[in-house]
């Protein structure tokens, strides 16, 4: 009996140990994230000069526009803000175009200052990890002999690149010197399905430094409750230089845009369209400058911010794009699998049920070295799960064609 005593003694004191150790060691893990995490919160979130609470629940902090997120990147250090070029204010159309988002109901950011939609803990908590926080995962590259689908877009001439986990339904432009691309897109709210799900109606300006390093800047609507917590239809804009490897994010998650303007990326837009009812539309712009510089414009004549050239190096995008895409990409650990995601695109609706029930874009113009915003002079389409996602560009006698686009995603029997 003894024995057994000591035993049991022994035994309670080294599992009091093991659980001590045990707790100590999630304790220092515990403390070690929340600081990490504050030191991120702290890093993207700059001292505001005001704060204006959005009836949404978003918190838009006023920071003075040179002590914003950007110049944390390494190329930005001696940064100088660039002035807005002249022909950034010019438009092919004369109709007046509103940006209005749900914040700006709320204030107005002071001058010298752009107003910053702040980020949370929970934000960052929703995050894969505090390093992929605002980031979309890589894409891959095959070679364009071994796939059948020559509507592909292929850079080189030799790589095509395949976008990992994401359906994208778009019309492209292929060719030289592209300095820039618009177009009014219509504003839907899709449903979102599973947790990593998100879904975009866009513009992609392409170009590649190199046979596999991909370089983009994106512009558009976005649907995405992992990153921004909620299911609102938000304004967004994304750049990378390596293939979505390490470089780039969503709105200033990063280091890298700068902002100029009083429109606040990743906040929420107010006017969403309904089906059969009032249609609404953003104007979205991409322009380069002669100092390799790329500038986002939102309407006819608001300026958000650029990227400037040094994040492209002395290649790619720094001189020019080389592709222009208009439409709807959906991300999905469950798109071209079975069952495939319900996560819709554009209004949810098929490409030909058009006008008022399916998501369109029109006024679609490329700019080139002639400095003249034209519709371009060859397109062509790509839907690789049509069944799923769906487009036609439809053009009426005389008129010039309006892009819809979109889908339901997951709608058997066809999209199982």
């Amino acid at each position: 009996m003894r024995i057994f005593k000591v035993v049991f003694v022994l035994l309670c004191a080294l599992f009091s140990s093991c659980n001590q150790l045990k707790f100590k060691v999630e304790g220092r893990a515990s403390s070690s994230l929340e600081r990490e995490i504050e030191a991120k919160l702290k890093l993207l979130n700059k001292p505001a000069v005001k704060t204006i609470k959005s009836e949404d629940g978003d918190i838009i902090d006023c920071i003075n526009i040179y002590k914003q997120h950007a110049f944390n990147h390494p190329a930005l250090k001696y940064h100088t803000i660039q002035k807005v070029p002249d022909f950034l204010l010019d438009s092919h159309n004369s109709s007046t175009f509103q940006v209005f988002q749900t914040w700006q109901k709320s204030g107005s950011c002071p001058e010298g200052t752009v107003p910053i939609r702040r980020i949370r803990k929970e934000d960052l908590l929703r995050a894969t990890s505090l390093e992929l926080f605002g980031r979309k995962p890589p894409i891959h590259f095959i070679n364009s002999t071994n796939t059948t689908n020559s509507n592909s877009h292929e850079f080189n001439g030799s790589n095509t690149y395949i976008p990992e986990n994401r359906s994208q339904t778009y019309l492209f432009t292929v060719g030289y010197n592209y300095i820039g691309a618009e177009a009014d897109i219509n504003v839907w709210n899709p449903s979102v399905d599973l947790p990593n799900d998100y879904t975009t109606a866009q513009i992609w300006l392409l170009a590649n430094n190199g046979p596999q390093f991909l370089q983009s800047v994106e512009a558009g609507w976005v649907v995405n409750p992992k990153l921004y917590g909620d299911k609102a239809a938000r304004l967004f804009a994304y750049w990378t230089t390596d293939s979505y490897k390490s470089t780039g994010c969503f709105d200033v998650t990063c280091p890298g845009f700068v902002q100029t303007g009083q429109v606040s990326l990743g906040a929420a837009l107010a006017h969403i369209s309904s089906k059969r009812g009032q249609q609404y539309e953003i104007n979205i712009g991409m322009f380069w400058d002669d100092s390799g510089n790329w500038w986002l414009r939102v309407g006819h004549n608001t300026p958000v911010g650029y990227w400037p050239a040094k994040l492209f190096g002395a290649a790619g995008l720094s001189h020019s794009a080389i592709a222009v895409e208009w439409g709807g990409q959906v991300y999905s650990p469950m798109v071209k699998k079975r069952p495939h995601t319900r996560t819709a695109m554009g209004s949810g609706e098929s490409a030909e049920n058009r006008w008022g029930s399916a998501c369109f874009m029109r006024n679609l113009r490329i700019k080139d070295y002639s400095q003249q915003l034209k519709y371009p002079s060859h397109v062509n389409i790509n839907a690789p799960e049509p069944y799923c996602y769906n487009i036609l560009n439809e053009a009426k006698y005389g008129q010039e064609p309006i892009l819809y686009f979109g889908g339901p995603g997951q709608a058997p029997p066809y999209c199982p």
